[in-house]
């Protein structure tokens, strides 16, 4: 289901930025930003770099793109 928003031009020109950066629409910019912080909000003792790693771990097995751990000695 899509819904119309209203956002501030400073926050469309922020997604503009970087969703030429990450290669994203700016719709898809604004969902990850989205998604990023409902992430965020539940699990306030979790930093920023571990959830991104985190989605991408998840995203890297739904592709079956895994590779066994390996520890170091």
């Amino acid at each position: 289901m899509n819904t119309a928003v209203r956002l501030s031009e400073e926050i469309i020109q922020q997604a503009r930025i970087r969703s030429e950066v990450m290669e994203r629409s700016i719709p898809k910019q604004i969902e990850y930003w989205a998604k990023i912080g409902k992430i965020a909000e539940e699990n306030p003792d979790l930093p920023y770099t571990f959830i991104k790693d985190v989605l991408l771990g998840q995203q890297e097995a739904a592709n079956d793109h895994l590779a066994p751990y390996r520890f170091a000695n």
